[in-house]
């Protein structure tokens, strides 16, 4: 690997807390921010409360930092907003003495490659440094890069095929991406208007919920939620089964919407088209038909996805779906782990043919929508940690997040499990095998029985794992080969 310091690319809360445990290891560093402070991209949803609590926002290097800083620390179970996260957590830990030096602002990444060589030459390539160039055309030579520059300036469009949706650009002025300040700098834009919100995720959801207490301050405030799927079960989320109770009010409360009539569903509407109209309102027209919703602001929160263009010069080995690492993808397909759940993962499956380069954070996640921040927290400890050569703590990847509650399949694993009296830690070894496999199999059923044949699982417990399997994926159940 080549010489210099480890580049860190974003000062969002991930890619500070890989230069917290850089910090630790005594690996020298550089983080290059293209804002001008600290969690840059935070602010623009500042207003916004998290549903995860401080216990799983602050990172575990950065809090021993902050503590020997003699910094305090927000109580473990408060909920803080985009604002009090940068406030309270990323500006202290900025400015603690080891990190603070080496922090430049107004550095924007434009490009990354190595020295000497393009993406082609192979001979001597790992012993070239990597070559990080800014907007300003100053080269910084790097031994590896953490891509932690996320994904909140590369939001989805709003047509349904991934594509922009006729019309949109020149629709943009009616058009605001997710999370606005509804209830305050961006009051006077929706009040007594009508907003259409388009997506599913939680970012919609909490749209929804401050339009709605708008509507109930400001008369002629209308609300209409368009989504793709033909019912917002998904949506809802798991309600009281979630572990993060404030992500499972999210839910509950849009829910509660729905069913009173306050905002109005349009399920099953992909939009092909956007078009303002004469009066100032604009149209948006579904695939497949006449179905038509006229309003006077779009909310467009449908998501993000990464931006590969600076690391166009470098061997990545992206999954054709997500957009994520190859070896990630598998762990979180949303089409194959419905439930948001999240497995343990670090250096390993976040490694590209290109030996030093990691995205970490949201961007490594591609398009999958489960990204939380104490999964990055994991990645860059894990990362850092195989940097520093002890790669014992590198593999040690521990994840405990909180469950969404969202579907049954662990509770479906779990039941029988306890009924042919296996191990408990089977039905997350049969999970992570499983998603493993996914890459290969034909169906979720093949990729079950792959995944019981590697873990040893006899043949009745591997037919019964392949059956719940193919029941929840709309298969075809397997059949037993004895006699």
């Amino acid at each position: 690997m080549g010489t210099g310091p480890v580049v860190v690319i974003g000062a969002g809360p991930v890619g500070l807390a890989a230069a917290a445990h850089l910090a630790e290891r005594r690996l020298p560093f550089l983080v290059l921010e293209s804002g001008v402070t600290v969690g840059a991209s935070v602010e623009q949803w500042g207003h916004v409360r998290l549903f995860s609590p401080w216990e799983f926002d602050i990172d575990r290097a950065a809090r021993r930092l902050l503590t020997a800083a003699g910094v305090s620390l927000p109580v473990d179970a408060g909920l803080p907003t985009g604002a009090e996260l940068v406030q309270d957590y990323l500006q202290p830990l900025a400015k603690v003495a080891e990190l603070a030096p080496y922090l430049r602002f107004g550095a924007e990444v434009v490009a990354i490659s190595r020295v000497g060589t393009d993406r082609v030459r192979t001979r001597d390539r790992e012993a070239a440094p990597f070559v990080v160039r800014l907007a300003t055309g100053e080269e910084i030579t790097a031994r590896a890069v953490l891509d932690a520059s996320g994904t909140w300036r590369q939001p989805n469009v709003l047509g349904g095929n991934g594509l922009p949706a006729h019309g949109e650009t020149d629709a943009a002025e009616w058009i605001d991406h997710a999370l606005p300040d509804v209830l305050g700098a961006d009051r006077d834009t929706y009040a007594g208007r009508h907003t259409v919100v388009v997506g599913a995720g939680h970012s919609a959801a909490t749209t929804l919920l401050a339009l709605a207490q708008l509507a109930d301050a400001e008369p002629g405030t209308r609300i209409t939620w368009a989504i793709r799927s033909a019912a917002p079960d998904r949506a809802y989320g798991g309600g009281e089964d979630d572990q993060l109770p404030a992500r499972g009010a999210l839910g509950a409360g849009l829910r509660r919407l729905v069913d009173s009539g306050r905002v109005d569903l349009a399920a099953d509407f992909t939009v092909r088209s956007v078009s303002p109209r004469a009066d100032g309102t604009v149209e948006l027209r579904a695939s497949g038909g006449d179905r038509v919703i006229v309003a006077d602001r779009i909310v467009a929160a449908t998501g993000y996805r990464p931006d590969w263009r600076l690391a166009s010069e470098l061997r990545l080995e992206l999954d054709p779906v997500l957009e994520a690492s190859k070896d990630l993808a598998p762990l979180i397909d949303p089409n194959v782990h419905s439930c948001g759940t999240v497995y343990p993962h670090g250096v390993d499956e976040l490694s590209h043919p290109e030996p030093g380069y990691y995205a970490v954070g949201a961007k490594s996640y591609g398009r999958a929508p489960t990204f939380l921040m104490a999964t990055g927290y994991e990645q860059v400890r894990s990362i850092v940690a195989a940097l520093a050569g002890d790669w014992d703590a590198a593999r040690q990847v521990q994840l405990e997040l909180p469950e969404t509650g969202v579907c049954s399949v662990t509770n479906g694993l779990e039941a029988i499990t306890n009924e042919l009296g296996l191990p408990a830690d089977v039905p997350d070894k049969v999970m992570t095998a499983t998603a493993k496999h996914m890459a290969e199999a034909d169906t979720a059923t093949d990729a079950v029985l792959a995944a019981a044949d590697e873990l040893g699982l006899d043949h009745t417990a591997a037919l019964r794992f392949a059956a719940f399997a193919a029941d929840q994926a709309g298969e075809a159940r397997p059949q037993s080969t004895c006699a």
